[in-house]
C-alpha cells in the first residue's frame, strides 16, 4: 500500500512542477542570458585616459564575456569606446557630535561615447552610480577595504549599466 502511495504523491508532485513551468512561461518569463552586441562592436578599441581604472578594467571584462574583440588601436573596422570622464567623488554626507565624519557619499562618473568608420554611434553620454558607507575612526583599516570594495562594486555595475546601452547601438 505504501508504494502506491508515493507514486500518486510523485505524479502530484510532478504535475505541480509542470503547472508552474507552464505559468512562467506563459508570463513571459525568461531567464537572463548575454544579449549579443551588435556587429558594429564586435571588434572594439577602449580609448581612456586611465586603462587600468576599475570601471575600465570592469569594462573590457564585461565586453569580451559579450562577445567582443578587443583591439590594442582603432581603425577603420573597428569600433572606438571613448571614456572621456573617468571620476569618483567621495563627500562626508554626516558628522559625530566631536566633528568627525560618519557617513560618506561615493558617486563613481563616468562618460562614454562610441565611434565606428568615422560615424558617431553614440554621442557623449555621462553614466553615475552613488553608494553610501558608514565611517567608524575605530575600524578605520576595515572601512578603508570596504570603500575599496564598494568602489569595485560600483565599476561593475556601471560597466553593465554601459554595456545594457551599448546593446541598443545599430
Amino acid at each position: 500500500m505504501l508504494p502506491v502511495a508515493t507514486h500518486t504523491l510523485t505524479r502530484l508532485r510532478n504535475a505541480l512542477l509542470m503547472g508552474v513551468v507552464l505559468a512562467l512561461a506563459g508570463c513571459g518569463f525568461a531567464l537572463q542570458g548575454r544579449a549579443p552586441l551588435p556587429p558594429s562592436l564586435q571588434t572594439v578599441y577602449v580609448d581612456a585616459r586611465d586603462s587600468q581604472s576599475e570601471f575600465v578594467v570592469a569594462l573590457r571584462a564585461s565586453l569580451t564575456s559579450s562577445g567582443a574583440q578587443l583591439v590594442d588601436a582603432g581603425g577603420p573596422s573597428v569600433a572606438t569606446l571613448r571614456v572621456s570622464l573617468d571620476h569618483v567623488t567621495e563627500r562626508v554626507l554626516s558628522v559625530s557630535a566631536r566633528n568627525i565624519p560618519t557617513d560618506y557619499e561615493l558617486t563613481y562618473e563616468v562618460q562614454l561615447s562610441v565611434t565606428s568608420g568615422g560615424q558617431e554611434l553614440m554621442a557623449p553620454e555621462p553614466l553615475s552610480l552613488t553608494r553610501i558607507y558608514s565611517f567608524d575612526e575605530q575600524r578605520m583599516l576595515a572601512k578603508d577595504r570596504e570603500r575599496d570594495a564598494l568602489l569595485e562594486v560600483l565599476a561593475r555595475e556601471l560597466s553593465g549599466v554601459a554595456l545594457r546601452r551599448l546593446y541598443s547601438l545599430p
